[in-house]
């Protein structure tokens, strides 16, 4: 099934329905961590994006042009990941240059984009899934729009919570979890709008 109608049904499910965090729960280390700032979590968000759509075109290209023809499907994680290294050194030097205010910001964060299993998670589900390079495409960019209006709504629910009174045993990560999960439930309730078939 092609055409834009299938692409669109596939990028915004993945922003909402099939949301790499909050349906997979792939990510959430650094989702967990840098979700107390606003800005940092806006950076975060942008660089995980921007990787994830790029890595998911190229870890396409590399698999079925260079894996696939000669047989070497089973080394894909170990290349995927290689290239997702290659790729966040490339947008960490970038983001050094451009902004070191988010350097600073996103300090060791931004190196751990590489092993943000989000990231690698879409690149194999595009695999599983055996979408073509556009669809891999709009998968990657939806997975990445997902993944920081995510964090964002959680940054925003925290800087909120800053002056809610909560109880001593649910401060801190208690109640990022439980966030986490009412959120999830919230972007479940997408489910059904986009019909694929």
């Amino acid at each position: 099934m092609e055409g834009m109608w299938y692409y669109t049904a596939v990028f915004f499910a993945a922003v909402f329905t099939n949301n790499i965090l909050l349906a997979n729960y792939l990510g959430m280390c650094s989702f967990l961590s840098v979700a107390k700032e606003l800005k940092a979590s806006v950076g975060l968000g942008i660089a995980v994006t921007f990787v994830m759509a790029s890595t998911t075109v190229l870890n396409w290209m590399v698999y079925n042009f260079l894996l696939e023809p000669f047989g070497l499907e089973y080394l894909r994680f170990i290349v995927f990941i290689i290239v997702i290294a290659a790729f966040v050194q490339l947008v960490e030097m970038i983001i050094e240059r451009v902004s070191e205010s988010l350097y600073a910001a996103l300090g060791i964060f931004l190196p751990l984009i590489t092993v943000n299993c989000a990231i690698l998670g879409v690149s194999l589900f595009m695999v599983i899934r055996d979408y073509d390079l556009v669809t891999s495409f709009f998968f990657g960019l939806g997975s990445g729009l997902g993944w920081f209006l995510a964090i964002m709504a959680m940054a925003g629910i925290l800087q909120k919570l800053k002056k809610a009174r909560i109880p001593k045993g649910l401060e801190g990560a208690g109640i990022t979890l439980i966030i986490t999960g009412i959120m999830a439930l919230a972007f479940m309730g997408f489910a059904g709008m986009l019909m694929l078939g």
